[in-house]
């Protein structure tokens, strides 16, 4: 039986000179990576909604950040207006219903949803080392921490156990530099301070168990639709490498879990990237490189990449290639910076004989987008102006008693909401200092035990033998005490050899 093709996405209606046709975007070629970009208040957040909402509906998962909370409005159905209704009729859609999709919170801190965890082993040394913002002295002491871990089955689950290795390696400085390379108190010292600035931040949350399995990210509803995964970043934006680090450590994920599966009728998962420059600011070189590879090669896992920034050049040319799927809002050229930025976005699109793509780009409308989607054979499509289809769900923020009816309704609340804290690095780790203070110990306990049995044994039996009662004995002992002094230490003696001659039978 022959499966049923894949219905397309519908992104809007073109109203460049020449065309009134409808604009979507092929399932097959959602895989191929896109870009979302415009000035603030441009719509860029409802062309995100418009996309997800139809990658939901083919049954695919879409995963994206909330950066300002409106994004959220994806969990409750919409409401109709007159304004809405001249807009489905100016695209022509005939077969609107407002209804929510498929929603997933998810937050770091626990709070606006799910918990969201990775362990430190996970992270790895160059996305931590990325996130404490260590310099490359102090990185290849993080390395040596991993190593050391590895080679003596030391598990690192959270910051906890981080420390407790720095202190380790501290303790052990010498041994461990001549095997693993120098290592530097000083160096140990920043990466301690970078730990307690992250911890102040609220970090410690994101590093523990159970950790993220990317199979809850990639789930569909009994009906076929896609989950789509809302991240609250609202205050995870405000710390740009924490934010941007996550993000990257997901897709690198992504990159190495999945296997290859070549062309697919649609993604297995599309992964918005919101606030892109973020991941490109201060990036050195080998990032970059390790970024521009996960895009190129995860494609054919089945993931679309889709960046969302406001300028076209905030994504490096060796990756602004790789987007197939363009959708640009407006741009004002109020300074050089933005001229450029025109000029960019103008020389990225396939030229449009109608159109007039850098004067077209100033004059945009909010709602409106310059559009160029991949079709058939792969090939991209002249820009058209477009005017974006609105989606089916709020366009808007929602309450918190909304958000908490949504994530009551989660299918996995019970598996993500409850941290788990089993022994690692840390715990093993003061066992072992534990059962060193106590061998330490144990030489001075015995010796103590020993004099204890002798004076309590046949020493003591002599004692009570001779002497009677430890009451007894302390009187005649105090009386022999004060004899010895009168006498003499040597006349003392003699007398109490004496005694004991008469005990045993000797001779006296």
């Amino acid at each position: 039986m022959q499966q049923a093709p894949v219905p397309s996405i519908l992104v809007g209606k073109a109203i460049t000179t020449d065309s009134s046709g409808q604009v979507h975007l092929l399932p097959k070629y959602g895989n191929r990576h896109g870009l979302v970009a415009g000035a603030t208040g441009t719509g860029k957040t409802v062309t995100l909604m418009t996309l997800a909402e139809g990658f939901s509906r083919i049954g695919v998962p879409v995963f994206l950040a909330d950066v300002k909370g409106d994004v959220a409005g994806l969990a409750v159905a919409g409401t109709t207006s007159e304004k809405l209704q001249a807009r489905l009729a100016q695209i022509g859609i005939s077969d609107y219903r407002n209804e929510p999709a498929p929603v997933v919170f998810w937050d770091m801190w626990g709070k606006s949803g799910h918990p969201v965890r990775t362990t430190v082993s996970e992270m790895g040394p160059t996305l931590l080392g990325r996130i404490l913002e260590l310099n490359d002295t102090q990185g290849g002491v993080l390395d040596i921490v991993f190593k050391l871990a590895d080679d003596r089955g030391l598990l690192l689950l959270d910051l906890e156990d981080l420390r407790a290795l720095l202190g380790l390696i501290a303790d052990e400085r010498k041994d461990i530099s001549t095997t693993y390379g120098l290592v530097s108190t000083q160096s140990i010292g920043a990466i301690q301070r970078a730990l307690l600035r992250l911890e102040a931040e609220g970090a410690e949350l994101f590093f523990g168990e159970p950790a993220l399995e990317l199979a809850d990210l990639m789930r569909t509803t009994t009906d076929g639709r896609g989950v789509v995964n809302i991240l609250a970043a609202d205050q995870l934006i405000l710390k740009p490498k924490l934010y941007s680090s996550f993000l990257l450590w997901l897709l690198s994920e992504l990159f190495e879990t999945l296997p290859e599966v070549g062309d697919m009728d649609k993604p297995k998962l599309v992964f918005v990237f919101d606030e892109a420059h973020l991941l490109f600011d201060d990036a050195p070189p080998a990032l970059r490189q390790r970024i521009e590879q996960v895009v190129r090669i995860i494609r054919s896992k089945g993931v679309g990449v889709y960046f969302c920034s406001q300028f076209p050049d905030d994504v490096p040319d060796e990756i602004l290639g790789q987007l197939g799927n363009r959708f640009q809002h407006a741009l004002r050229a109020y300074t050089p910076r933005d001229q450029k930025a025109v000029r960019t976005a103008a020389e990225t699109f396939v030229a449009n004989p109608a159109l007039d793509v850098a004067q077209a780009i100033g004059k945009l409308g909010t709602g409106e987008a310059l559009v160029s989607t991949l079709q058939e054979k792969g090939v991209p499509m002249a820009v058209e102006h477009t005017l974006v289809a609105p989606p089916r769900c709020r366009m808007g923020a929602i309450t918190d008693a909304e958000r908490m009816q949504v994530r009551a309704g989660s299918p996995v609340g019970i598996k993500y909401d409850t941290r788990i804290d089993r022994d690692s690095a840390a715990e093993m780790l003061a066992k072992k200092a534990g059962q060193k203070a106590e061998q330490a110990q144990a030489p001075q306990a015995r010796t103590r035990e020993d004099d204890e049995g002798e004076q309590g044994g046949f020493g003591q039996a002599v004692k009570d033998a001779v002497f009677g009662t430890r009451r007894r004995q302390g009187m005649i002992e105090t009386a022999a005490k004060q004899t010895a002094r009168t006498v003499g230490s040597q006349v003392g003696r003699q007398i109490l050899r004496g005694l004991l001659g008469g005990i045993f039978g000797g001779k006296r």
